[in-house]
């Protein structure tokens, strides 16, 4: 049976972007898992669920291999000044020129749902016992800008497991604050808030996805979403919510803030790929952001599927239409 065109593409990379040579195997593994992946026709995934979360794992050496870049990084100056965070704004300057009304010290995150630990917890108690860690990845945004950021924090899936989810746990729901007196845009009716984000439970627990506690070896800012924000490197910049105040292990597809405002724009699983346009521009280019002080923004680059971590997350979607669940 011939594969998607877009998993083929999702296997197009060449060796040369391989870090090392237990990543070259691992290609092998992946091209060995599609094959045998079953291809959904568009018509026949029309009001169906998605598959299944996928039981194939990503080893230990290929999930290393996605944690660096040799690529250019972002200047803390754009990275920290050109930002979505709606609750402060929606221009992208809006975020940084906000007032300082939100502060590490006392916050909480409620864990709850299918769980066998549920609990509210002050900050340094959720992050107890992890290692904090400093993994540069690439961040794509939907509009078409991406940045590279040297990101602070924990592995998710290290977290979650402290709160011993159970067999009904096939989602990760998140919630942001939204608090009107500290946050302006909250007043502004441009989206459902608080602010939602939602993770399938073997998407939440890869290796790659990511609890961000500060970025360039300093605390994350407001505008970057203090204390405590997601990073989920394959997909687009507005899965990774911050601010979080909320988690919950749930059964069914949790309600998204942007898929809940414009369905038809911005789906569930919302995977970087290039040949999925959004309605109102194409994904296949990205502008990257510089990093010189000459101009804010370099030529566009080629958008690469799953942001180019394609050999570590790919086995995820085995079976699934990228076009249909995008």
């Amino acid at each position: 049976m011939a594969l998607p065109d877009d998993m083929r593409k999702a296997l197009r990379i060449p060796a040369s972007a391989l870090t090392d040579e237990a990543v070259y195997h691992d290609r092998r593994r992946l091209l060995a898992a599609f094959a045998a992946a079953p291809a959904l026709a568009l018509a026949g995934c029309a009001g169906a669920d998605p598959p299944a979360a996928s039981r194939a794992d990503v080893s230990p050496a290929l999930a290393r291999a996605g944690f660096d870049t040799a690529e250019t990084r972002t200047r803390w100056q754009d990275a920290t000044t050109y930002n979505n965070f709606y609750e402060f704004g929606s221009a992208k300057g809006d975020p940084s020129r906000a007032r300082r009304t939100l502060e590490a010290a006392g916050w909480t995150v409620a864990v709850g749902g299918h769980c066998a630990r549920p609990g509210t917890l002050a900050l340094e108690d959720l992050l107890a016992g992890a290692a904090t860690e400093e993994r540069t990845y690439r961040l794509r945004c939907v509009e078409g800008w991406s940045m590279v950021i040297p990101w602070l924090g924990v592995p998710l899936a290290g977290v979650l497991r402290r709160f011993e989810p159970t067999s009904r746990a096939k989602y990760v729901a998140f919630r942001t604050l939204a608090d009107p007196a500290r946050m302006p845009g909250v007043r502004v009716p441009l989206l459902d808030w608080p602010y939602r984000e939602g993770l399938r439970i073997d998407e939440a627990m890869h290796p790659l996805a990511f609890l961000a506690t500060g970025l360039y070896g300093k605390p994350l800012p407001q505008q970057n979403g203090l204390p405590l924000r997601l990073v989920v490197p394959w997909k687009y910049g507005y899965k990774s919510i911050k601010s979080i105040v909320a988690i919950d292990f749930v059964e069914a597809m949790p309600p998204t803030a942007w898929n809940l405002a414009q369905p038809s724009e911005y789906g569930f699983f919302s995977n970087v790929n290039p040949d999925v346009d959004h309605p109102r521009w194409s994904q296949a280019t990205e502008r990257r952001i510089s990093g010189t002080t000459s101009q804010l923004f370099a030529d566009r680059i080629p958008t690469r599927l799953f942001n180019g971590y394609a050999l570590q997350v790919a086995h995820l979607y085995q079976g699934m239409d990228l076009r249909t669940w995008h």
